[in-house]
């Protein structure tokens, strides 16, 4: 018994639906390879100035010279970054309209109502670097290793204090994941930015402070402050004389700032391909990682799908620390 082909099918010949099909495959191929055709928009959710500017603006000139379209910055602030980033979410799927998102992106669904999915709303092409944090205290306080500074929280609850740059922000998450996997109680202290923060930690106001490397080492190093650990998953090359926080006793512990280059949901894998190529390739680049290390940010250049994974583990962790802590945004 034969089948009966219909409508507009069962007029054209096996062999024109072949050609057709085979016609439209070809023209996706080389819409892929004449990619990009225009400039491509670069969106940085946060005011210039600061480590997410400074990795967009130095990866998207270098992407720039081999795309042979110009890498164009665009600072979109506000919102704790989500309104940059939802401009993103809603462009067109098309590799011209990309974010460089940060540590906000893994923090923001766990305290505000995010217009966006993280997730689900973007398309991955890498994770380009990550800036551990260092963990520093006054020289007045007894502890000469990170051991000797949970022992002292155990036996002083509620006495030992810590500061950040203000409420939700890394730094303050950071010192909650320290309560939480230590099992201490020591007291948030906020400050308006992590400015006025060193100058605390320096005149002995607060006893502990995570900060970033390059604010705090040529204070370690002239004595004036003492670090413990530094927070990244392994030893840093700006610090490699220290011990991680998980290395130290702290199983798990690992924060910090991070960048990841992201494209809206559905673009062309072809697409994604291309620029996580040239991304890396930017972002290994001599001249760059010679910048990059003097900021204390440390190169990454992961697959789309390893970007991806390390966005998903960050909402894992910080709404685990976020629940514990009951931290609720101001």
């Amino acid at each position: 018994m034969t089948s009966r082909r219909t409508g507009a099918a069962a007029h054209l010949p096996i062999v024109t639906i072949a050609i057709v099909a085979s016609g439209l495959l070809a023209g996706s191929k080389a819409g892929a390879q004449t990619y990009p055709a225009k400039p491509i928009r670069l969106v940085v959710p946060l005011a210039a100035g600061g480590g997410v500017d400074l990795i967009s603006r130095l990866v998207g000139q270098k992407m720039s010279e081999n795309l042979r379209q110009p890498v164009l910055v665009d600072n979109r602030p506000g919102a704790s970054t989500m309104i940059g980033t939802e401009i993103v979410a809603r462009s067109p799927a098309d590799g011209y309209t990309l974010v460089m998102a940060s540590s906000s992106h893994g923090i923001n669904t766990s305290l505000y109502k995010v217009p966006f999915d993280p997730v689900k709303d973007f398309a991955g092409i890498s994770l380009l670097a990550t800036s551990p944090l260092l963990l520093v205290v006054h020289p007045s306080v007894p502890a000469k290793s990170l051991a000797d500074l949970i022992t002292l929280a155990r036996k002083n609850p509620g006495k030992v204090n810590y500061g950040s740059s203000g409420n939700a922000s890394v730094l303050h998450l950071s010192g909650e994941m320290f309560n939480v996997l230590a099992g201490v109680r020591t007291v948030h202290i906020p400050y308006k930015g992590s400015g006025p923060a060193i100058p605390a930690v320096l005149a002995g106001e607060i006893d502990m402070l995570f900060s970033t490397p390059v604010s705090t080492m040529p204070l370690v190093r002239n004595g004036r402050l003492r670090a413990l650990a530094t927070t990244g998953l392994n030893r840093s090359r700006v610090t490699p004389e220290l011990p991680t926080v998980a290395e130290a006793g702290l199983a798990g512990f690992e924060t910090g700032a991070w960048y990841a280059l992201l494209a809206p949901a559905g673009t062309p894998p072809a697409v994604i391909e291309r620029l996580n190529a040239e991304a890396v390739k930017a972002v290994q680049l001599p001249d760059v990682t010679s910048r990059l290390d003097g900021e204390g940010i440390e190169i990454v250049g992961s697959t789309p799908e390893q970007a991806m994974q390390y966005i998903q583990a960050q909402l894992a962790r910080w709404a685990k620390v976020i629940k514990a802590a009951g931290i609720k945004a101001e």
